[in-house]
This record gives structure tokens, C-alpha cells and sequence, in this order.
């Protein structure tokens, strides 16, 4: 695995856009690569958000994108629409929706979802016609490729993988450990 931070101008620019919840400031740094259409990034979902609810003070959150088209056909447009919510201020709400997905991840689910968080609809609707955040999210997917990140979701606590093939209580207690030593 190669190191997050890495002086590359490709990714300087992807962690100048990174979406983040929690301490920007914050000497722990939780970076997950996930998936909307991916059932264990849903499973995980609830528990990266309790750890932002707990531990935002003492820890920074950042979600990547990492669509796996040939699986989930739908990932990459899922992910561009919750770029365009965030240019309109509002990705985390997004990001939250897709995960629970109560309708899906077709255009017109991402519309209900897109007006359900208050997004000026003219604005979304002509960003996903003209899949103008399709180049963000294969930024997201290249970055995470080159540092060998092949399945979501994907995690890494200050540049070290979490391994959470036998479940998440691997990363919470990684997480916990990692807080407690600071």
C-alpha cells in the first residue's frame, strides 16, 4: 500500500475536495472508499456515522468514492449525485440517503432524494444530464486503485489499512484503540 499522502498534484487536488465530517484538524484521520450499491459499505454506514457523532472532536472522517461498476452498475451515478449535492453544500445529507436507499439508486430515486434534502432541482438535474462530476468520482476510484484498495468498503486509519473482512467491530476497536493512545 502506498501512503495517503502522497505529493502528487492529482492527489493534492483529490484531498482538497475531500468530504469530511469531524476535526479537520484532528491527528486521527478515518478515510473510507465505499460504495453506495455495496451492501457491507450500507452495513457499515450506521457505525461510521456513530463514530462522527462520538468521536468528531477527536477524529476526521472522510468518504472517497469507489463505485465497482461491473457489480453495482448504478455506483458511479449514485456517487455523482451526491457530488452534485455537495456542490450545492449538502453531501453529507445525500451521502446518508444513498446509503439507506429506500427507493433505490435509479435517476429518479437520486431525484426524490436530491429534492427530499432541499436541492434546487434545476441545478442537480442538468449536473447528472451532463454527468458533470463523473471525472471527481473516477479521481476518487484511480486514487484508491493506486493504493491498492480493491474492495469496499475500504479503510485506512492514519495511512494504515483496517482490515474488516471478519466484521466491523475490527474497525471500532481500531478506531477506540487509536483514540485511547492519544
Amino acid at each position: 500500500m502506498q501512503n495517503l499522502d502522497t505529493t502528487d498534484t492529482t492527489d493534492a487536488a483529490l484531498a482538497t475536495a475531500d468530504h469530511m465530517l469531524g476535526d479537520v484538524h484532528a491527528n486521527l484521520i478515518l478515510v473510507e472508499y465505499g460504495d453506495y450499491a455495496c451492501p457491507s459499505c450500507q452495513q457499515a454506514a450506521p457505525l461510521v456515522r456513530h463514530l462522527a457523532e462520538t468521536e468528531g472532536p477527536r477524529l476526521c472522517i472522510v468518504y472517497r468514492h469507489f463505485p465497482m461498476m461491473e457489480v453495482h452498475p448504478q455506483a458511479e451515478l449514485a456517487a455523482e449525485a451526491a457530488e452534485a449535492a455537495a456542490a450545492q453544500g449538502k453531501f453529507w445529507p445525500m451521502h446518508h440517503l444513498l446509503f439507506a436507499q429506500p427507493q433505490g439508486l435509479e435517476a429518479a430515486a437520486l431525484a426524490g432524494y436530491a429534492e427530499t434534502i432541499g436541492l434546487d432541482m434545476h441545478r442537480f438535474q442538468g449536473a447528472m444530464a451532463g454527468r458533470i462530476y463523473t471525472q471527481r468520482v473516477q479521481e476518487h476510484l484511480r486514487a484508491g486503485e493506486r493504493i491498492g484498495v480493491r474492495a469496499t468498503p475500504s479503510f485506512f486509519l492514519n495511512d494504515a489499512v483496517i482490515d474488516v473482512s471478519f466484521g466491523f467491530g475490527t474497525l471500532s476497536a481500531t478506531v477506540h484503540a487509536a483514540l485511547k493512545g492519544r
